[in-house]
């Protein structure tokens, strides 16, 4: 393979082996290669049809790169650090392998909208995949919440208890914060879905393109519509960073739960040993570890999304070597989230809720103070009568250690002549949980409606 510089013709001096290594990135955009090979195929199929290359040309161009790519794939293809990049590597093995045709490959682009185009077309496919795992564990989700609808727990604020709620229900508000992600997902894969290829370095060609027809062969909506804009923006990277670190923020609370319940001091939960690991010395220890290094990893992707926007925060129009540093931050996004969206979504399912210890937690912390305020008013009495009311019935439990419901209907009489015998009807767990019989309450009726609605968007989700 050649290794001269495709720029060299300017140049009378060789670049230092340093600065050669050093601005060098194919070690980490030979990933893109696949998509690079992609967009050079519909590049070479739009220049035949304008007449630019003979339809020989084409041919051989669109053979070559098949073959480079069936190399690549196999690991057979050799990196030279010398060419550069991805784009040099692929073009100078296509020239040696089928001569001048190879050359006149990159006529009426730049490796300006290349790399652009070729980031875009690998974005767009991780965010497909990244969809598919998310969908993934929104149905896990789905089926546990289903079996859990009138499973009772404590509902909690500032980590205290606070109303009982049902396990379903709170699996469900896991639900909403990952279909929210899915379509910020999906809308950032429609904005980023536009082609930078044939602005060229900057200012376009004047060779007579048809960028519409190479969009239409890569799938795009269309080319972007300026040129400057289209080699320079890396918007969707930040978009996608963002929409990254609200996702990794979602998986760091639900995993944050899942260690507190799974501890002795909670034992809300079992987790599946094949999701934890032990301790060198302690024998009796089953730690978390997926959930914490999941929480761990949120971190990281939020740095990215920092680094992006630290990047792109002081160029100038147009392209600037900067923009070599986008990749790395969005290649690691993307792996590490892919991984916490499958280990997450493959830890649900095997999740094992201990419901006498959730129902024993949700009577302890006067749960149900709420429900006696409310019927009181029920009753006629102000709300913030009511109030007082049951925030000394509750000192008073304080100080003979035990909840509400274990109060006679004399000792509640005590605080309000407007207790009566139904009262109990609202102190227990399940008529709390019922009581909250609507739109977004927590009744086991209105959980399975939720889910039953979850599933019915989640049919309807392209």
């Amino acid at each position: 393979m050649s290794e001269k510089k495709p720029w060299a013709g300017r140049f009378s001096e060789p670049t230092d082996a340093f600065v050669e290594a050093f601005t060098a990135s194919v070690a980490f955009d030979q990933r893109l290669a696949p998509q690079d090979i992609r967009g050079s195929i519909a590049h070479a199929t739009m220049l035949a049809r304008q007449g630019i290359l003979s339809e020989a040309e084409r041919d051989a161009i669109v053979q070559g790169l098949e073959e480079i790519l069936a190399r690549i794939e196999a690991g057979e293809f050799e990196w030279s650090v010398a060419l550069e990049d991805v784009h040099m590597n692929i073009e100078a093995t296509l020239t040696e392998r089928i001569g001048e045709a190879g050359k006149k490959l990159h006529t009426g682009r730049s490796r300006n909208d290349q790399v652009a185009t070729d980031i875009r077309l690998w974005l767009r496919d991780e965010i497909a995949a990244l969809r598919a795992e998310l969908r993934r564990l929104r149905e896990a989700l789905l089926d546990l919440a289903e079996n859990e609808a009138e499973t009772i727990m404590p509902g909690f604020t500032h980590l205290q208890t606070a109303q009982p709620v049902t396990f379903g229900h709170h699996l469900m508000a896991w639900f909403e914060m990952l279909e929210r992600d899915d379509s910020r997902l999906r809308d950032c894969a429609r904005r980023l879905n536009w082609m930078p290829l044939g602005a060229a370095a900057l200012a376009g060609t004047t060779f007579p393109i048809d960028r519409e027809y190479t969009a239409q062969l890569l799938g795009f909506e269309g080319p972007c519509r300026n040129s400057l804009d289209a080699v320079s923006d890396r918007d969707f990277a930040i978009e996608f960073a963002a929409a990254a670190s609200v996702l990794m923020m979602h998986l760091s609370r639900m995993s944050e739960e899942l260690i507190i319940w799974s501890s002795a001091q909670f034992g809300f939960i079992t987790l599946s040993d094949s999701f934890c690991t032990g301790s060198s010395i302690m024998p009796q220890k089953k730690n978390p570890d997926v959930p914490e290094l999941i929480r761990g990893k949120s971190g990281r992707v939020f740095g990215h999304l920092m680094a992006l926007l630290t990047l792109m925060k002081s160029q100038p129009l147009a392209y600037n070597k900067d923009n070599q540093e986008d990749k790395e931050p969005l290649f690691d996004i993307a792996d590490n989230l892919r991984g916490s969206l499958k280990v997450f979504a493959d830890m649900v399912p095997a999740i094992s809720p201990n419901r006498d210890r959730m129902r024993e937690a949700a009577l302890q912390g006067f749960a149900t103070a709420t429900d006696l305020a409310d019927y009181l008013v029920r009753k006629g009495l102000p709300f913030r009568d009511a109030h007082e009311v049951v925030g000394k019935s509750v000192a008073y439990c304080v100080e003979r250690q035990c909840d509400l419901a274990d109060l006679s209907l004399e000792e509640l009489q005590r605080f309000s002549d407007l207790i009566d015998r139904d009262v109990f009807d609202y102190l227990t767990l399940e008529g709390s949980v019922a009581a909250r019989d609507h739109i977004g309450g927590t009744a086991p009726r209105r959980v399975r409606q939720a889910i039953t609605g979850a599933r019915q968007r989640l049919a309807a989700e392209t």
